[in-house]
C-alpha cells in the first residue's frame, strides 16, 4: 500500500511542473478518454510515446512510478488473466480441456495491460507534479461555471484535493497496523478467504478510527485558522495562462486527435 503513488508530490523544478493546473487536469481527463477509445496497438504505442516524454520533462523517477505500478500488480495479473483464456475467439493456439487460448485473447489481455499501466503511470503524473494548492485552484477553476445552478465549486475542489491527498497518508497508516499487528502474533498469510478476510477487522477497525481522528483535526486546524470556503477569500497568486501552457494544450489536443484517428483507421 505504501507504494501507491497516486495522491503524492513530488517537488521539481520541471517544465510540467510549470504548466498551469487547468491544463494538466485536461490533459489528464484527455488521457482518460483516448485510452478507453483507441482499439490499436498503433494507438496505444502513441500513447505509451506521450507518457514517456512527460515522464522525462517532469524529472520525477522512473523507480517511483514503478514502484505504484508494483502495488496494482495483482490487479493488472488478474485482468489480463481473465482477458487471456476467457475472451472470446475463433483462432485457436492452445487448448486443454476446457481453457482455451485463443489469438484474440492474447491481443485483448495485451491492450488491457498497455491501458492499465498507462492509465497509472498519465494519472500519477497529474499529482506528482502539482501541489496540492495549485491542484485545488485548478479543480475549482474548472468547476467555476457551476456556481450559476448554485453548486459549491470551491468545496468540491477542496474535497477532492483532500482524498488524493490522503491516499498515500492512509495507505502508510495501514501499514504500520498491520505491521503492529504482525508483531502481536496477527497472521494475515495463512488460511482459506474467509479466515483472510475475518483478520482484516483488527486492520480496518484502528484505520476507521485513525482516519476520523485526522478529518477531526483537519476540520479543527481549518477552523482555527478562520476557513470559510471561498467567501471573501483572495488568491496571493492568480493563475494566468501563459505562451507554454498553451503550447502545452495545444500538443495534448493534437495527441489525442492522432491517437483517436488511429481507432478511425
Amino acid at each position: 500500500m505504501t507504494r501507491i503513488t497516486i495522491g503524492q508530490y513530488y517537488p521539481a523544478n520541471s517544465i510540467l511542473h510549470r504548466i498551469d493546473p487547468r491544463v494538466k487536469l485536461i490533459g489528464t481527463f484527455a488521457h482518460i478518454t483516448v485510452l478507453l477509445l483507441i482499439s490499436s496497438f498503433i494507438g496505444y504505442g502513441i500513447a505509451a510515446m506521450y507518457v514517456a516524454a512527460l515522464v522525462t520533462v517532469s524529472k520525477v523517477p522512473p523507480r517511483l512510478l514503478f514502484r505504484g505500478l508494483r502495488a496494482i500488480l495483482f490487479m493488472l495479473i488478474f485482468a489480463v488473466g481473465i482477458n487471456l483464456f476467457l475472451a472470446p475467439g475463433d483462432t485457436v493456439l492452445f487448448q486443454l480441456g476446457f481453457v482455451r487460448l485463443t489469438l484474440e485473447g492474447v491481443i485483448l489481455s495485451a491492450q488491457m495491460a498497455m491501458r492499465l499501466v498507462l492509465l497509472i503511470v498519465g494519472t500519477s503524473m497529474l499529482t506528482l507534479t502539482t501541489s496540492p494548492i495549485k491542484l485545488t485552484d485548478g479543480i475549482e477553476a474548472l468547476l467555476r461555471p457551476l456556481k450559476v445552478v448554485k453548486i459549491p465549486a470551491h468545496d468540491i475542489a477542496m474535497m477532492m484535493t483532500i482524498a488524493l491527498r490522503f491516499i498515500p497518508t492512509l495507505a502508510d497508516e495501514m501499514d504500520k497496523i498491520i505491521k503492529a499487528q504482525k508483531a502481536r502474533g496477527a497472521d494475515f498469510d495463512t488460511g482459506g478467504l474467509m479466515k483472510r478476510a475475518k483478520s482484516l477487522l483488527p486492520i480496518l477497525v484502528p484505520l476507521f478510527v485513525s482516519a476520523f481522528k485526522r478529518a477531526d483535526e483537519l476540520a479543527t486546524a481549518m477552523e482555527a485558522r478562520c476557513y470559510r470556503g471561498d467567501i471573501g477569500r483572495t488568491k496571493m497568486k492568480e493563475m494566468k495562462m501563459t505562451p507554454a501552457d498553451w503550447l502545452a494544450a495545444g500538443a495534448i489536443i493534437a495527441v489525442s486527435a492522432i491517437t483517436i484517428f488511429t481507432r478511425i483507421l
